[in-house]
């Protein structure tokens, strides 16, 4: 199987992007094609949505050219993984088939492949099919909702191709998840579940070192669920897995900012500045990873939070 290597450009051809790739070769630990995640820095993954429904940017990227030019955009702004999806996961999306999904993101994927890219891509997926012809292709990570609980092949794909692996916690389906969701303790469950689901793919040969885990912020929540896990994120980090945190443009924050009456519902258009707290407040509490659509100005965010840490622990000023 052919394996996705970062490579770097010329300075003539691109500078920043040259800098960026080899950076990144250094920050995502490549080595020979295994993905190890390697988090001594934040890495901010970019949102690229090749559907017709996403709740955010949903048929904004359909067109290849339009969607490979965001891709490299995102780059460009600073992202450190571009991470593309052919199917929609909002409340009450409607699912599509393998083939479709392969249709929408398999020529942007190869598009962006066919020469030098400076950052991984990732697959956001549930199915096996989609993902080993995704990593086929030379994408690095599986993005996947289900945590491997959706297609019994994925885990197989994922250990053959040594890719990297971002398991969730979603409570039901997307068409079915906000439906009345509830809980107990919302931060005990969900660190539970993810316990289990990384015991489950390391006892499927994925190396732990492979594996990331995400709240899934949204995904069978309410807003207080969503508050909560921000709030007690550190509980997850005893999991021994980084964090991924994906708070963007969400209609938690929409409805927990119009709570005190001051402020009305926004589109997710709106809700950057919502965003950029979320993944502050995410950042301190230990996230390593922040899944977002706003890349430029997320950069900035997780970079000054990043700055002030490292002032902090270097002690007293002159």
């Amino acid at each position: 199987m052919p394996q996705f290597q970062i490579g770097c450009r010329s300075e003539r051809a691109s500078p920043k992007l040259g800098v960026v790739s080899c950076a990144l070769r250094r920050t995502l630990g490549l080595v020979e094609g295994n993905f190890r995640w390697d988090t001594r820095r934040v890495l901010i993954m970019g949102v690229l949505n090749v559907t017709p429904d996403s709740f955010s940017d949903g048929g904004r990227f359909l067109d290849v050219q339009r969607a490979v030019h965001q891709a490299q955009y995102l780059a460009e702004s600073g992202a450190d993984i571009v991470d593309i999806g052919g199917e929609s996961t909002r409340p009450g999306a409607a699912p599509v088939d393998a083939g479709e999904e392969l249709r929408r993101v398999m020529p942007v994927i190869e598009r962006i492949l066919a020469e030098t890219f400076p950052v991984p891509i990732s697959i956001d997926t549930t199915k096996s099919a989609v993902a080993e012809r995704a990593l086929a292709a030379g994408v690095q990570i599986v993005n996947d909702i289900s945590a491997l609980r959706f297609d019994e092949r994925m885990a197989e794909v994922v250990r053959e191709a040594k890719a990297g692996l971002v398991l969730m916690h979603m409570q039901g389906t997307p068409q079915m998840m906000q439906l009345n969701p509830h809980y107990e303790d919302v931060v005990s469950e969900v660190r539970d579940f993810l316990a289990e689901r990384v015991s489950f793919g390391v006892a499927h040969g994925i190396e732990k070192s492979q594996i990331a885990v995400d709240p899934g912020i949204g995904f069978g929540k309410t807003v207080e669920h969503n508050l909560q896990l921000l709030a007690r994120l550190e509980a997850l980090v005893s999991l021994g897995c980084p964090i991924l945190v994906g708070p963007s443009r969400k209609q938690f924050m929409a409805k927990a900012l119009a709570n005190d009456g001051t402020k009305r519902l926004g589109g997710p258009a709106e809700r950057v500045w919502g965003t950029a707290a979320a993944v502050a407040c995410a950042v301190i509490h230990g996230a390593r990873i922040v899944r977002v659509h706003d890349v430029a100005a997320m950069v900035d965010v997780v970079r000054m939070i990043e700055a002030i840490e490292k002032s902090g622990k270097g002690g007293g000023g002159s």
